[in-house]
């Protein structure tokens, strides 16, 4: 089998059903798709498209990918951290495979072995001896992006062959300002006006950091088009990012309406992971929204930066798809050349917990020892496995414990997830803890359009318990079940999600991520079905449920402070409710949270009330120390 990786699911979906179009066969047969929750593929799939994360899961079963002939890593110039973990374990695997035919492909070499313990705990064969059992031929490895600084990647692999390949058909024309701009928001408005003014016919792509930004433009868009002469006021403007329902991202891939001009309003979404057609002009602010996260204070903070000259050339290649372009960049030409050549590596700015349990799972105990192309600070990797001994996911000399850590890894989850699950079958609420985890990993559920926010927060009012947010959610998701199930035992697969979409537009929730978390529900709950977790509900007993809340997060607790800021009682951090919480007035004496997110403030977000005496009963072993 050929596998490919993606960073990002929508690009393994959309470029699978592409494939699979071009090569005239129905989606899941000779080619599929697999990404996390979600599997299109059969036994006749030859060519398969997933994430780079799918894969490195798939390893834990199959460390040596003995499936596998050839195996492509698109777009590895943004550098996931799931595709720094991922090249490390293929040079190994190639190493090893390679061996046994006394053939090294691109020259990779590395001193750096598996070593061999299965999740389960037992032994495993030697990388060497088991290819030399089975017969497996050599690993074929093809790194691929638009935008590759081919040296670090061909240093890496032992001086393997860079091959160019000429990719884009059309000439784009790229144009600075003269001067350095300093409200990159007014100067991209002003400049989707000049393009619609004085130039040819043809769709604008604008790039801007997040939903915030997007609105803001498009009301300066709207308000400014009534000044305009009537013959000019024909554009539409459409938008598009990550948590936007579905049917309002797919008018962005509609034909603008005959005489008009389309201007779609983006995140980096647009960069690489779908395509837009009857794109010509690209407008680029040059920064982008980048999570990085702090592992001495445990934050999480969002901030706006400068693009690399990587994302640069990416979003000016989107003007060159279907005909030549032009690509107006808000900063002057000498900015761009002091822009760092590639974006930094997400392994250097992110929390390692996952990282390192899903290599303990694959049986590498020297994770500082691990070859990574960049190695992660000493710091982050300490404060990861700190972290990972707190929630028993370690043993003492930092070993992958048994029971606990083995069922941590086999989840597709965060390990605090992870870890609350198999606490919930204790607490006999596993099925509120199953929906709580499903609608946190999914993008936001609830819609609030700048026009109509009134209405939106009166319907979330609906929902809310003045427990906290976890039980809202946990309120959305059974109101979804039950109005589905009144009446609508006998719908169609096509009635009920017809249902279902009137349902979350009348209450104002994001039918794609209700959608996606009840996908999400069904995949986790047949995994903890597998490892023989007992699924129970607590009903109404919601304090049964906060009580296994405490017990799982207890490393995300915070105490109201006299001026009504809160203190994270594991790192000392002073931090505030996010006001999207439904215990953003309420103030409650102590609560535990699920993320703690700076950007103008230290923020926590998802917060549920507890009584602080709790978190002494029930993680002593964190609380008692720190008493």
């Amino acid at each position: 089998m050929v596998g490919v990786t993606q960073p990002r699911r929508v690009a393994a979906v959309t470029v699978a059903k592409r494939v699979a179009e071009e090569c005239g066969v129905q989606l899941g047969q000779k080619v599929g798709y697999s990404v996390r929750f979600d599997d299109v593929t059969s036994r006749s799939t030859r060519i398969k498209y997933m994430t780079d994360g799918l894969l490195l899961r798939e390893a834990l079963l199959d460390p040596y990918l003995s499936k596998y002939s050839v195996i492509v890593v698109d777009e590895a110039h943004e550098r996931t951290v799931h595709t720094d973990v991922l090249l490390g374990l293929l040079k190994s695997v190639q190493k090893a495979r390679c061996q046994t035919s006394d053939e090294v492909v691109g020259g990779a070499k590395t001193n750096y072995d598996i070593k061999l313990d299965n999740v389960d705990g037992t032994q495993m064969t030697s990388p060497l001896k088991q290819c030399q059992r089975d017969k497996l031929p050599p690993l074929r490895l093809i790194i691929m992006s638009a935008s590759l600084d081919a040296r670090i990647f061909s240093e890496y692999f032992g001086g393997a062959r860079a091959v160019h390949v000429q990719g884009r058909q059309f000439p784009v024309d790229i144009f600075y300002t003269l001067y350095a701009e300093t409200d990159y928001i007014d100067a991209a408005m002003v400049t989707i006006f000049q393009i619609h003014l004085e130039e040819a016919p043809g769709d604008i792509l604008v790039f801007l950091t997040g939903q915030e930004e997007i609105e803001s433009v498009e009301g300066l868009v709207r308000d400014k088009l009534p000044q305009l002469p009537e013959v000019n006021r024909n554009i539409v403007t459409v938008s598009i990012y990550a948590s936007l329902p579905s049917e309002q991202q797919m008018k962005a891939f509609m034909p603008a309406p005959s005489g008009f001009r389309k201007v779609i309003l983006a995140t980096n979404i647009a960069e690489t992971s779908v395509t837009i057609p009857g794109i010509k002009y690209v407008i680029d602010p040059g920064v982008v929204k980048a999570r990085n996260f702090n592992p001495r204070t445990g934050i999480e903070s969002l901030n706006i930066i400068p693009t690399s000259k990587a994302q640069a050339l990416q979003r000016s290649g989107r003007a060159g798809r279907e005909g030549p372009g032009k690509c107006f960049r808000l900063y002057t030409e000498n900015e761009f050349e002091k822009l760092a050549d590639s974006t930094m590596p997400e392994i250097k700015r992110c929390n390692l917990s996952n990282v390192i349990l899903q290599l303990k799972a694959l049986g590498v105990d020297d994770i500082i020892g691990f070859d990574f192309m960049e190695k992660p600070s000493r710091m982050a990797i300490v404060k990861s496995l700190e972290e990972l001994f707190l929630l028993g996911a370690l043993t003492e000399d930092y070993k992958l414990s048994d029971p606990i850590g083995q069922q941590m890894a086999r989840l597709p989850l965060d390990p605090i997830y992870s870890k609350a699950l198999i606490l919930s079958s204790q607490f006999n609420c596993l099925e509120e803890m199953l929906i709580t985890i499903a609608m946190l990993s999914v993008e936001s559920i609830f819609y609030m359009p700048r026009e109509k926010q009134e209405e939106a927060r009166t319907a979330i009012k609906r929902f809310s318990s003045s427990e906290g947010d976890h039980i809202t959610l946990i309120s959305v998701y059974r109101s979804c079940n039950e109005f589905l199930e009144s009446g609508n035992a006998n719908c169609s697969k096509e009635k009920t999600l017809k249902n279902m979409k009137k349902w979350c537009k009348e209450n104002f929730i994001n039918g794609r991520s209700l959608r996606h978390a009840r996908d999400v529900h069904y995949q986790i709950r047949g995994h903890v079905e597998q490892m023989g977790l007992r699924i129970a509900s607590c009903g109404d007993d919601m304090l049964l449920f906060r009580r296994c809340l405490a017990a799982s997060f207890f490393l995300n607790a915070a105490l109201r402070q006299p001026d009504g800021t809160y203190r994270a009682l594991a790192s000392n951090q002073i931090v505030q409710i996010h006001p999207s919480s439904v215990l953003f007035r309420a103030k409650p004496d102590c609560i535990i949270f699920n993320e703690l997110v700076r950007t103008n403030q230290n923020y926590i977000r998802n917060v549920t009330r507890i009584d602080p005496m709790w978190l002494t009963e029930l993680a002593p072993h964190f609380y008692a120390s720190k008493d």
